[in-house]
């Protein structure tokens, strides 16, 4: 199990499940939980999981894969979400798009080889007053621009070199 990806911190991912044994529907927080401190669901945890909650491995899969908001796969540090909803396009939602992929040279649904950056599409961001819109991880950005957008991805670009 451990042996696999020996960059986890297995230490905090038992930390995590030993922390959802005794509470009632424990899945669901304790897969938030381990995404949020990780940043992802590793493969190797399902069995450690379904063992902790007295479950079969294929119930855990499957509540993973049949959420939208949880990965198995490891994101970004900041994940892009740009707005495919109607006001985002009819505003200029598809150049937005095509001036992030072209800023980080990654398609829809790729990271960036240095894991700074995921983009990914969304329906809908629920921010339509502010079309054009994405988000970098929680914080909204709206009424963009090609300028505006170049200001964003250098903030977060400069972050890193900051650290």
């Amino acid at each position: 199990m451990e042996t696999e990806n020996p960059g986890l911190n297995w230490e905090k991912i038992t930390e995590i499940i030993n922390s959802y044994r005794s509470k009632k529907w424990p899945l669901i927080p304790m897969l938030q939980k381990i995404q949020e401190q990780i940043g992802y669901i590793p493969p190797e945890t399902i069995d450690p999981i379904a063992e902790a909650l007295n479950i079969f491995p294929a119930e855990v899969q499957g509540v993973i894969t049949f959420y939208a908001g949880f990965t198995m796969k490891p994101k970004g540090k900041y994940v892009l979400r740009i707005c495919r909803g109607t006001a985002c396009h009819v505003k200029g939602g598809r150049a937005v798009l095509r001036f992030v992929k072209k800023e980080l040279s990654l398609e829809e649904g790729e990271t960036s080889k240095d894991y700074q950056f995921t983009l990914e599409t969304v329906a809908c961001l629920g921010a339509c007053f502010l079309a054009p819109t994405m988000m970098v991880n929680r914080t909204y950005y709206g009424r963009l621009t090609p300028n505006k957008i170049t200001s964003i991805l250098a903030q977060y670009k400069r972050r890193e070199g900051d650290e």
